[in-house]
């Protein structure tokens, strides 16, 4: 019966993305909070995202949400050095020259999320597979299933970019270690970061701009595992926040995030919509608090 709900609420929602993404938030929104959100007057963090994407000036939401497109944004602003070495960038999943690509690399689509590919061995890869998986990806609307319509406006293409050394961080960790700077109009706050990230679960925490964690405002979930102990300060933290401060000057609200390999600081991308505006994983008080730093 569950599976069946699910299935219906699936198809409410492709419809609802592709006609009314408005009312899409609204009806998840009262879904998953239980409670109305508060369009006339919002309040929280997800609120005002929420209240942003239909409301606020999203003109240049599409080039620097782009994955491909920011990169002449971050360099224009003076931080190409800490953009990730691109290797190549293609309009159709047919034009992928495979064979012309190092033995390991990323491989994603500059609208989506999630979606990458991390190839640590070439000779390994099913490469017919991927080429057809891209060619979904591309066609594939993003934006439509939250309710997110900036998303709709990049046009598709796939980038390759350097793999980055998981190996040469502070911590051991399966994954790159993301540092998310919550930022406000050029002001950033606050930082949330993954790490041991899998398909399933990644450990998280939010720190303040002095590295002191916060663990009262992390709700630790089946996804989401709130850390047991704080993370090392990363070595180039005062350059993302440098970073962070330029790149976000001029916008309510967006996270900006980073990595760090061998103490150096690494551009990630530009989110506006930061989990579509559902950040679930946030306190009460940790949401009013971010809420009252965006000036609508």
């Amino acid at each position: 019966m569950q599976l069946m709900m699910n299935y219906i609420w699936n198809i409410i929602y492709a419809i609802l993305g592709r006609l009314s993404p408005k009312t899409l938030v609204s009806l998840h929104y009262r879904r998953s909070r239980g409670t109305f959100l508060k369009w006339k007057n919002p309040q929280s963090l997800d609120e005002k995202i929420n209240w942003l994407k239909f409301y606020g000036d999203t003109s240049r939401w599409p080039e620097l949400a782009d994955k491909y497109r920011v990169r002449e944004y971050v360099a224009k602003c003076g931080f190409e050095k800490m953009l990730v070495p691109l290797i190549g960038k293609w309009d159709k999943a047919t034009d992928i020259e495979w064979d012309k690509l190092p033995n390991q690399f990323v491989m994603k689509t500059n609208h989506g999320s999630g979606d990458a590919l991390i190839c640590k061995d070439k000779q390994s890869l099913d490469t017919v597979f991927w080429t057809a998986e891209f060619a979904r990806l591309l066609d594939s609307k993003f934006g439509r299933s939250m309710g997110e319509p900036h998303y709709d406006k990049i046009i598709p293409c796939i980038i390759a970019e350097q793999l980055l050394d998981n190996t040469k961080q502070r911590i051991k960790s399966t994954s790159l270690v993301d540092y998310k700077i919550w930022s406000f109009d050029g002001k950033p706050a606050y930082i949330w970061a993954c790490y041991n990230r899998t398909k399933e679960s990644c450990v998280v925490g939010v720190y303040d701009l002095d590295w002191n964690f916060h663990p009262e405002y992390s709700v630790s979930l089946p996804h989401y595992i709130l850390a047991n102990q704080p993370l090392p300060r990363p070595y180039s933290l005062d350059s993302m926040l440098d970073a962070a401060s330029r790149l976000s000057k001029g916008f309510p609200e967006i996270r900006v995030d980073f990595y760090e390999v061998d103490g150096k600081p690494y551009f990630g991308e530009m989110t506006f919509t930061a989990s579509a505006g559902f950040n679930s994983f946030y306190t009460s008080e940790f949401q009013n608090i971010l809420g009252r730093l965006i000036k609508l």
